[in-house]
């Protein structure tokens, strides 16, 4: 194998997300491969537990409209065509895996937040991706480094 021909960078559009493209960018040019971008929503339902005494169907569309907003605004400085944005409900660890399935990338990179002494080396999200991932996996260190 030559390289990667498909990346899905996997981001929380956060500040962060810019390091962790950065890295995914140099690994496309690199290869000359082909970028993806998927963006999980976390159902609120799933966040609290499902027992919120509250139609929250409302809140749910204001956060996928500007997950939606953004995640268009953050593509289109990377350059990545609509077509290869993704944007996702669901659980973000099982979900990355599988739209970088049906997408065919053979490299998922996503963010994870270091940790101190005995705790998890990755975040969660970049664990349950990493653990469970049938590609390679390349987790870009984020956030403080203290």
């Amino acid at each position: 194998m030559s390289g990667y021909s498909k990346v899905m960078l996997a981001v929380d559009l956060t500040e962060e997300s810019n390091a962790v493209a950065d890295q995914a960018l140099a690994l496309v040019e690199r290869f000359e491969a082909q970028l993806h971008i998927v963006h999980v929503i976390e159902p609120l339902s799933l966040a609290y537990g499902g027992d919120v005494p509250m139609d929250l169907s409302s809140v749910q569309e204001q956060i996928q409209e500007q997950a939606k907003s953004h995640l268009s605004e953050f593509s289109s400085r990377l350059g990545i065509d609509p077509q290869n944005q993704h944007l996702i409900f669901g659980r973000p660890e099982s979900e990355i895996q599988r739209v970088a399935e049906e997408a065919g990338a053979d490299l998922i990179v996503v963010g994870s937040h270091g940790r101190h002494g005995l705790a998890l080396l990755l975040g969660s999200t970049a664990n349950g991706v990493l653990h469970g991932a049938t590609v390679d996996v390349l987790a870009v260190r984020v956030g403080d480094s203290e």
